[in-house]
């Protein structure tokens, strides 16, 4: 009885160093260590990166470029045909650079390879034409440049066989699907996951385009393109607070209501533009996950006395009024928003326009500033 409750002990006091040592955060440990991945390799410098923390990006001589994903993920970029070191680190995947003839799911990307002239990289879309918001993808699509090649978790691998792909850029839904990101890794096409959803920030979520900028060789255009963005919104940051509380959500088909976390780069946004998000220490926070479903119950005791609802129609599709909310729950009639008339519609796809995070953040602060705007950019006011 002694020995087993000298073995527990030791059990107790080892996860507690691990906990202490932060050896089991993922989130902090995948990017550390000394640079050295190869004996053959020399470490020259690492990307600096203002607001992104779910990726990083270092360079090596003689070309070669090491992307890590938060996931664990490695990719080298041979960007000038070199030799591969034998002794690579288990784990990496070498890939010739500029990549091309990429299948695109991850939608978010998308406006980040427009941004910086590399949408001739992409030739597969896990989104059909009908589908994108984006004019130059709807484009490409028209005109065959880009083919459809089935959804994240229904992909045409013959078809993305056929296209000789070099590389799969997928959202994190893939992880409702793993046995997707095998079979695409079985028949060689390697799989990176994008985890720019997972930014706190929204500007970290904008500096994804420098990691497409390293794999399309636009390097340059990608720093342009997110000064550009970091620039304004800096200067949306000099509002003042306004005290009005808005919630951003909407209605499941189950009836429950989704809400981003506090930590989300969506509240980052409504805080930014002077506004208050109604949600803070949310259940679940802790997830890697970007939402929260809660029953209509604790939402209505959330949100109930918020100055502004937001329906995020991304997910469910635009209302056209009022009465279109509450046809989804009659108790959206007792809420303060609703009954002073600060209910607004999402109109755009705003995961789809992540080079566009200045514009959103205005659209947010007009919403809580001026009494006349009755529509703008990216929502609209019900009635």
């Amino acid at each position: 009885m002694k020995q087993i409750k000298k073995i527990g002990l030791w059990c107790i006091l080892l996860f507690a160093c691990i906990q202490i040592s932060g050896c089991g955060d993922s989130q902090t440990s995948w990017k550390s260590g000394d640079h050295e991945i190869s004996s053959e390799l020399n470490y020259e410098k690492s990307m600096d990166l203002d607001y992104a923390t779910e990726f990083a990006v270092d360079y090596y001589e003689n070309g070669f470029t090491l992307i890590s994903i938060s996931d664990g993920s490695r990719f080298l970029l041979n960007t000038e045909g070199e030799q591969v070191p034998e002794d690579l680190e288990n784990g990496i995947t070498v890939l010739n650079a500029p990549v091309s003839d990429i299948y695109l799911v991850a939608s978010a990307a998308m406006d980040m390879f427009c941004s910086i002239g590399a949408l001739d990289h992409i030739c597969l879309s896990g989104l059909p034409e009908e589908k994108w918001e984006i004019p130059e993808a709807k484009a490409a699509m028209e005109s065959g440049q880009i083919v459809y090649a089935g959804k994240y978790n229904a992909p045409d691998y013959e078809l993305i066989c056929s296209k000789e792909c070099g590389l799969a850029i997928e959202s994190t839904m893939i992880g409702h699907s793993p046995e997707v990101k095998e079979n695409l890794e079985s028949f060689g096409i390697p799989v990176l996951v994008d985890h720019s959803s997972y930014e706190s920030d929204p500007l970290g979520r904008t500096e994804w385009v420098k990691l497409y900028g390293v794999l399309t060789g636009n390097e340059d255009a990608a720093v342009r393109a997110f000064e550009e963005q970091k620039q304004y919104v800096q200067e949306l940051s000099d509002v003042e607070t306004t005290g009005k509380t808005v919630a951003f959500f909407y209605v499941t088909t189950a009836g429950t209501v989704s809400v981003r976390k506090s930590n989300d780069y969506v509240p980052k946004m409504i805080d930014i533009a002077g506004g208050e998000y109604v949600f803070r220490n949310l259940k679940g926070e802790d997830n890697a996950a970007s939402s929260v479903n809660m029953q209509m119950e604790e939402f209505y005791a959330q949100a109930k006395d918020a100055d502004y609802l937001v329906y995020n129609s991304t997910i469910d599709g635009n209302l056209a009024s009022i009465d279109d909310l509450l046809a989804k729950n009659s108790l959206f009639a007792d809420f303060k928003a609703v009954q002073n008339g600060n209910v607004w519609c999402i109109r755009k796809n705003l995961y789809q326009d992540t080079m566009d995070t200045g514009s959103i953040i205005h659209d947010f602060h007009e919403m809580l500033n001026s009494e006349d705007t009755d529509e703008l950019t990216y929502m609209y006011k019900l009635k």
